[in-house]
C-alpha cells in the first residue's frame, strides 16, 4: 500500500506528512520552471547544464537534455563609402606668344611644301602621259608611212609593169591570142625549121639508097647572126650512112636563114628525113 502511493505522485497524500512523491514532484516542477527560464533566456547567455539526481522506487531513464539552437553570427558593421576626392583643376599654362606664332609657321610650312609635292606630282603624272601619247602617235604615223610607202612601190610597179607591157606591144611579133608580154615569142616560127631542111638538104650526098622512114634528129647551136658554131646528132635514125650524109650536109651549109622575125635561134634541133 505505501508502495502504490509512492508510485503514484497525483495521488493524495494524507495530511500531516510529506513523502517520496511528494518530493518528486516538487524536484519536476522545480525542473520544468528552470527549462522554461532557460528557454526564454536562451538568447543572451549560453544555458548551463543542470544535473538532478531522483529516487525512485522504480528505475527511470532520464530524457535526453535539450540542445540549444545555435546562434547565427552577428552582422557585419556596414562601413560608409568614403567620399570621393575632388582633384583641384591643373593650373592653365602660361600663353607663349612667341611659340604659338613659331607653331603657326610650321604648320603653314608643312602646308606649303605638301600643295607643292601635290602639284609637282600632278605636273609629273601629266608630263608622263603627254610623253606616253607622243609615243604612240609617233609609232602610229611611221607605221602609216610605212604602209604609205609599202603602197606606192607597189602602185609604182604596177605601173612600171603595165608601161613595159604596152611598150613591148608596141612592136610584138605574136599573134591575137597570145598572152604572153615579151616582144617577140622565145622559140622560132612554125615554118622556120622547114626553111632549114630545104637549106641543108641539097648539100646531102649519098651515094646508096636509104629506107624513107629513116629519120636523124640533129640539134645546131647558132650565132646571132646564123653561122652555125656546132652541130651534135641526138637521135640517130638506126641508119650510120644517112646519119653521116646528114652531118656533111649541115658543115657544107655553114649558116642558117635567119626567121621572120630577122632573128636567129641560139640553139635549135632539127630532124632530117630522105623524102
Amino acid at each position: 500500500m505505501n508502495a502504490a502511493r509512492a508510485l503514484d505522485p497525483l495521488r493524495p497524500r494524507r495530511p500531516g506528512g510529506m513523502g517520496r512523491g511528494a518530493m518528486f514532484a516538487l524536484v519536476v516542477h522545480a525542473g520544468l520552471i528552470l527549462a522554461l527560464a532557460i528557454g526564454v533566456s536562451w538568447r543572451s547567455s549560453e544555458p548551463a547544464g543542470v544535473t538532478a539526481e531522483l529516487w525512485a522506487a522504480v528505475p527511470e531513464v532520464a530524457a535526453p537534455a535539450a540542445v540549444a539552437p545555435v546562434a547565427p553570427p552577428p552582422p557585419q558593421p556596414v562601413m560608409p563609402k568614403p567620399e570621393p576626392k575632388v582633384e583641384p583643376p591643373p593650373p592653365k599654362p602660361e600663353v607663349n606668344e612667341a611659340e604659338i606664332a613659331l607653331e603657326k609657321a610650321k604648320v603653314e610650312k608643312a602646308r606649303r611644301e605638301r600643295e607643292e609635292r601635290e602639284e609637282r606630282e600632278a605636273k609629273e603624272k601629266i608630263e608622263a602621259v603627254r610623253k606616253q601619247r607622243e609615243l604612240a602617235e609617233k609609232q602610229e604615223r611611221e607605221k602609216a608611212e610605212k604602209l604609205a610607202k609599202a603602197e606606192e612601190q607597189r602602185l609604182a610597179k604596177l605601173r612600171e609593169d603595165q608601161l613595159k607591157r604596152m611598150q613591148g606591144q608596141l612592136g610584138a611579133t605574136g599573134a591575137p591570142q597570145s598572152t604572153g608580154t615579151a616582144q617577140r615569142d622565145a622559140g622560132p616560127s612554125a615554118n622556120y625549121a622547114g626553111r632549114i631542111v630545104a637549106r641543108v638538104k641539097p648539100n646531102i650526098v649519098l651515094t646508096e639508097s636509104v629506107p624513107a622512114t629513116l629519120r636523124a634528129e640533129v640539134e645546131l647551136r647558132v650565132a646571132p647572126d646564123g653561122t652555125i658554131t656546132s652541130r651534135r646528132l641526138v637521135k640517130p635514125s638506126g641508119n650510120t650512112a644517112w646519119d653521116e650524109a646528114v652531118l656533111r650536109a649541115i658543115d657544107r651549109t655553114e649558116t642558117l636563114p635567119k626567121d621572120t622575125d630577122g632573128r636567129v635561134p641560139s640553139a635549135i634541133t632539127i630532124g632530117f628525113t630522105p623524102v
